[in-house]
Formats: C-alpha cells, structure tokens, sequence
C-alpha cells in the first residue's frame, strides 16, 4: 500500500504522520525530515540546500526523486510506504508513478488536509519545537509551563523556515507547486479533509477512509469499519 499525505505547512500533517504510521505499520517517510537531518550531518547535498530551505524554497526534483527511491529502495518499504513532503511538483508525482508501477505496488492513496492560511500562519510562526525530546509547543495555542522551555526543561528553538516572512514564502510556493499534484491525483482515492478540526477527529476520519481502502488493515484498536 503506498499512502500519501498532503497539506501545506501548517495543517497537521507532522502530527498525524506518525499516528497513520503506527497504526497501519508500515515505513513514515517524511521528506522534511530527512532533508533537515541532511543539513545538520552536514552532508555535500546538507551543505547545498540549507538556504533554500532556510528562505523556504523547495529542493530540486532530481535530488528530492533520487533521495526518494534510495529510502523506497530498503527492505522494509516493499510493501509500500507512507509519505509526509513529497511529491510537491507535478514532475515528482511522475516519478513516483513510474517507479510504483516498475514495482507493482497499488496506486496510492491521497490524503489532503485543508486548512485556512491564517490559522496556518499562527500554526507555524508560533511554533517551537525542543531540541531533547522533539515535544512541539505553539506559543498561542500550546504555550509551555514556563515561557521559552520545554516543559522537560530544554530551550525551545525555532525553525528558520517558520519565521513569519518565510512561512508566507512558503505556503504561496506550496499553492503554486503542490496544488497541481492534487490535480494530477485528483478522482479516485483523492480525499480533501477538514484540517482545522481537532487532531483526533481528522485521524478518525483518516481512518474510516483507510478501512474502506485496505482491506487487510489490522488496527491496533477497535475502530468502526465501513466495509459492507
């Protein structure tokens, strides 16, 4: 099975990733994460994007495709995989194609979250994420016990790229690139869902629409099923 999780910056996706992941069992490839493990190991394509991304740019086609069938290529995404961050352009969405067809894996399921811009600016420029335990905290909506720290005690940090200026950069480069990924998926097993709702109704909703796609879906707890 291959799913797919869309959405701009912002919209839930980083919290619900490893919620599907961990119900569903199978690899969490997120993008983002990787390329950002990149900058900090100070690795030759680290070293050439961390501007890009420090101003919110996207990473090329070619290295976000080539770093994409280096991971799929392992042993544990033979069966398919769950991807947060790509494909953002129409040219990396027919990559994928073509390599989910050399493989004979299923066509993927497209999850979508919307969310309005100007609660996903308030996501993202208040973010702050502690550097220890990896606990994201939002200054307006989650604040931390004590201003500034993580509630384990560390500094909170702030990621570059979710300063104001950058995360407007990035959701108008998102509307202009990954909005025709959408298209190009759009139809059957292409589902828009409310992402300004609370973390729990969205994953419940996620699942209800897993179920009734993959049949052979084995939750780790009860949930409703609507197959017939």
């Amino acid at each position: 099975m291959i799913v797919l999780l869309f959405g701009p910056p912002g919209c839930g996706k980083g919290t619900q990733s490893p919620r599907i992941q961990q119900w569903l069992e199978i690899p969490l490839i997120a993008t983002g994460d990787m390329l950002r493990q990149e900058i900090r190991s100070r690795t030759r394509l680290g070293r050439g994007i961390e501007s890009l991304m420090a101003a919110g740019g996207y990473v090329g086609d070619e290295q976000m495709n080539r770093m994409l069938l280096r991971r799929t290529s392992q042993a544990d995404c033979a069966q398919g995989f769950l991807i947060d961050g790509y494909p953002r352009t129409v040219n990396q969405a027919i990559f994928l194609e073509r390599l989910r067809e050399k493989r004979g894996l299923p066509a993927p399921i497209v999850i979508h979250l919307q969310v309005d811009e100007d609660m996903l600016l308030m996501r993202l420029s208040g973010r702050r994420q502690c550097a220890e335990c990896k606990r994201v905290h939002n200054i307006f909506t989650n604040p931390p016990r004590v201003e500034g720290l993580c509630d384990c005690g560390v500094p909170l940090e702030e990621r570059n790229d979710d300063r104001p200026e950058v995360v407007r950069a990035r959701l108008q480069l998102y509307a202009e690139q990954t909005n025709p990924v959408l298209d190009y998926y759009g139809g059957q097993n292409c589902y828009t869902l409310d992402g300004m709702r609370h973390q729990d109704e969205v994953f419940n909703e996620i699942q209800g629409i897993l179920e009734s796609q993959l049949v052979h879906v084995r939750p780790r707890r009860p949930a409703r099923s609507t197959r017939g």
